[in-house]
């Protein structure tokens, strides 16, 4: 699981009349299935950390949250012929992670090392000023381990990672009512248990 792909190369030959900021995930993925690889350091830029976090919500181990993420964007190359253009790349890279996630806990249940210790769970690694105390986001991290495993992968997506129920709809395969429906009810369970621990 050890491979790194951190060290990409930017590509010089990109349209002059346009930034990096401004060319569409949906672009760059294109480039990248037309060979021009140099292309997915910039998806990497954009999403490496939101990825990490993503990972570290689900396994709650650093060291197994940044292997995942640097073999998601590896198999987003090695398969990057199974992305198509009717769903957007976020959709796609979210549908990969999940499944990827899904073999590692396959893997850990064969190896006996499923369950891990909520007691040393590390913080994510934080893209954006977050203000507030210390023990409240202990209790809602708390809390976000009570939750079914669906529950919180919904809450993970919607929440943390700021994705639309149009593009989790691909991901987890359900339509987007039942995914509101299932948010809500994940967001009310949540709050019970939250307001509990106080």
């Amino acid at each position: 699981m050890g491979v790194t792909i951190c060290n990409f190369t930017s590509n010089h030959n990109r349209d002059k009349k346009h930034t990096v900021a401004e060319i569409e995930d949906e672009i760059l993925m294109q480039h990248v299935k037309d060979g021009n690889l140099s292309e997915m350091s910039v998806l990497f830029e954009r999403y490496n950390v939101r990825l990490y976090n993503y990972f570290l919500k689900l396994t709650r181990n650093k060291l197994i949250s940044q292997d995942l993420t640097q073999n998601l964007f590896y198999r987003m190359i090695r398969y990057k012929s199974s992305y198509k253009n009717e769903y957007s790349v976020k959709s796609w890279m979210y549908q990969m992670a999940r499944n990827l996630h899904i073999d590692y806990c396959k893997e850990e249940k064969r190896s006996g090392e499923l369950f891990m210790n909520t007691d040393a769970y590390p913080v994510d690694v934080s893209d954006e000023n977050e203000g507030f105390p210390e023990d409240d986001y202990e209790r809602l991290e708390r809390s976000l381990a009570a939750l079914s495993n669906e529950q919180r992968e919904l809450l993970i997506l919607s929440r943390y990672q700021g994705l639309k129920y149009e593009e989790i709809s691909p991901i987890v395969n359900q339509s987007v009512p039942a995914i509101k429906v299932a948010v809500h009810r994940a967001i009310r369970q949540l709050r019970g248990i939250y307001f509990k621990q106080i």
